[in-house]
């Protein structure tokens, strides 16, 4: 297929809700309302023939109620490492216009606040994930000790980006957002982490 979509990595979340995020079950957020920083990181794939290996990419999504009940409003943060062909292939891919599984999310957008290109820190350390992008968004997330060390996770969950894989539990040490009129900074709540792929 030309525009066949293939990419994998990892991924990170964190939000304002407490730790594990009740909106994965479909419930209400804990606070009324969700606000998420979500990061990707491209170990590998393409859109078609456009290569995306080592890029990165982060969304910040607001619900202003229960996510399946509100409509979001999101801005998407593309890495400016990346050729100008390979941005937009990033954002097809990343706003479910490529589709796979991220696609299902597109009927619960109600507006896009911007598409913008930003330098993305994002480190996978262990059990620790952070993402940076300088004087907008910072999250940093360590994964909640489980019985006899081993991870808490949750699978199989109604509602995840991530289909296929189990989503580590964890907590934020920092969660803070500062872009198109929301300033939001937190901490010790929600956050999971995970491999990802997509395909189409």
């Amino acid at each position: 297929m030309e525009n066949a979509l293939n990419v994998s990595g990892t991924y990170f979340e964190s939000c304002n809700c407490f730790a594990p995020c009740s909106c994965v079950c479909l419930s209400a957020p804990t606070e009324g309302d969700c606000a998420a920083l979500i990061a990707w990181h491209i170990d590998q794939g393409a859109l078609g023939a456009v290569k995306l290996d080592g890029l990165n990419v982060v969304l910040f999504a607001h619900a202003p109620g229960h996510m399946m009940e509100t409509k979001w409003r999101v801005a998407l943060y593309l890495d400016q490492r990346a050729t100008s062909v390979q941005q937009e292939a990033l954002g097809q891919v990343f706003s479910g216009q490529a589709g796979g599984p991220l696609a299902a999310l597109a009927p619960l957008i109600g507006e896009v606040m911007g598409v913008s290109t930003a330098a993305i820190e994002y480190v996978a350390d262990g059990k620790r994930r952070s993402l940076s992008i300088a004087g907008i968004a910072e999250a940093e997330i360590e994964a909640i000790p489980g019985q006899g060390g081993g991870d808490v996770t949750i699978e199989r969950h109604p509602f995840t980006p991530v289909p296929g894989f189990p989503a580590v539990v964890a907590k934020s040490s920092r969660f803070r957002y500062a872009d198109h009129g929301y300033q939001r900074e937190v901490s010790d709540r929600n956050g999971f982490y995970s491999p990802f792929r997509y395909t189409s």
